[in-house]
């Protein structure tokens, strides 16, 4: 039974969140602050975090970067309508995927799945080596593994298949779209800001901010592709 655990500062959002997810199957705990959920991130071990980034105390975001310095664990956060700003620098935060509220029960069940197959499953269903070299980078598809100069890199689950997806194709351009719908499961054009925020991070935990990009290029006006030099 799949963990989640809510952090949600709102008692009337909380139990119905909690009673949706509870009858779609999942094992759930909520949490009122940030603090409490940090708690529970080591005693209860949830498989998603569902996270509201507006919560007394330590903020939704802090909590977010908190968990990420952690664990990589799924992280889905909750936003109200109309807030993109707070929406982008969540993700760029670490999170996953995000949910407007007032939040529909079968739109986050469909999130919460779709995180739950991309924990579990590579990106890619074409067959490959078990473990590839990129230059420095080094990519074992059956382990779910990244290196980069012989260390491990910490990779949330969306980072991990983005990069599995990319790599899959080497010289390949992807548009945001196909990126979308291969990592997130999304279809909805709006959401492209997922891959860009990942991108984002990815890039960062490569070693390739603040310079010319090695791995990850940016095609303008179409989308990105995977180039080991």
């Amino acid at each position: 039974m799949p963990r989640i655990l809510l952090i949600e500062d709102d008692a009337a959002v909380r139990r119905g969140v909690q009673l949706a997810l509870r009858h779609h199957g999942h094992d759930v705990v909520a949490a009122s602050t940030g603090e409490e959920g940090l708690q529970h991130l080591v005693s209860f071990r949830p498989d998603v975090v569902v996270l509201d980034l507006m919560l007394p105390g330590m903020p939704g975001l802090d909590v977010c970067r908190r968990i990420r310095e952690r664990e990589q664990v799924g992280v889905i956060m909750m936003t109200a309508k109309g807030d993109s700003i707070d929406m982008i620098v969540g993700l760029e935060a670490g999170a996953d995927d995000y949910v407007v509220k007032p939040v529909q029960s079968r739109v986050l069940e469909a999130r919460v799945r779709a995180l739950l197959r991309r924990l579990d499953a590579p990106a890619s269903g074409v067959a490959r080596p078990r473990t590839e070299s990129h230059g420095d980078l080094t990519i074992d598809r059956a382990g779910m593994l990244v290196t980069h100069r012989g260390r491990p890199v910490g990779l949330a689950p969306s980072e991990l298949r983005l990069l599995l997806a990319l790599s899959a194709a080497p010289g390949q351009v992807l548009s945001r779209q196909q990126l979308l719908e291969a990592v997130w499961e999304h279809s909805y054009h709006g959401d492209i800001r997922l891959v860009d925020a990942c991108v984002k991070r990815l890039r960062g935990k490569l070693g390739e901010l603040g310079g010319a990009p090695r791995y990850i290029h940016t095609v303008r006006g179409f989308g990105y592709c995977f180039r080991s030099s």
